[in-house]
């Protein structure tokens, strides 16, 4: 009678065939979800740099062609405020993608919980860490330069830079050709800017990180 007793109450707590299917289901969609969003962050990020890449080819042979005269000056304060608004717009996208994969991954993380609270004996065998590191080891965090090391941090780098050349090309027009105003005035510039865009990018991030369950 004892052992009917627990073998019921056994087949009570184990999950029902059903829920295991959904939830293998939807960690594999997840797992999808999250490659479309790494995917859609660095083609986005590659043609930002190719746009980049295009955009200072062309100025050079202007400067080539007409010399750094009027028309590179024209030309060059056109493309290079066109190039910021781009990086500005690549950069919200891809810090936008990197939080749809911080969600992804937690959703994710919560599922191996479920895997391993139903079927324990799979410890040996699959790779279990605390509920804590879950997300660390699926690629999410850091130390304090992960900021930094971010698609969304290499495109805010390459647009701070842009905008610190558009800026001080212009001092530049206005000083009467003095390379030391220039250089002054682009190099703050562009470091005003990326640390505008981190802090943007660190404070997006963390209210995402408070929105997950706790433990993860």
């Amino acid at each position: 009678m004892a052992d009917r007793e627990a073998g019921g109450e056994q087949a009570e707590t184990e999950p029902r065939p059903a829920a295991v299917t959904f939830v293998t289901t939807e960690h594999f969609t997840l797992q999808g979800a999250r490659s479309s969003t790494i995917a859609e962050a660095t083609g986005r990020a590659t043609m930002f740099l190719g746009a980049v890449s295009g955009g200072l080819v062309a100025l050079g042979l202007i400067a080539t062609a007409a010399g750094v005269g009027t028309a590179f000056y024209a030309f060059a304060l056109i493309l290079l405020p066109t190039l910021v608004l781009v990086g500005l717009a690549t950069f919200n996208r891809v810090l936008q993608s990197g939080i749809e994969d911080l969600g992804y991954a937690s959703r994710i993380a919560r599922l191996r919980g479920y895997y391993f609270q139903y079927a324990p004996e799979l410890v040996g065998y699959l790779l279990s860490v605390p509920p804590a590191e879950r997300l660390h080891m699926q690629g999410i965090g850091g130390g304090r330069w992960q900021k930094f090391l971010t698609v969304a941090g290499m495109v805010g780098a390459v647009t701070a830079a842009l905008a610190g050349s558009a800026v001080g090309l212009l001092a530049a027009v206005v000083s009467d050709h003095l390379l030391i105003v220039a250089l002054i005035v682009g190099v703050l510039v562009a470091t005003a800017v990326l640390a505008a865009l981190i802090h943007f990018q660190v404070s997006t991030w963390r209210r995402a990180a408070a929105t997950l369950p706790e433990g993860q």
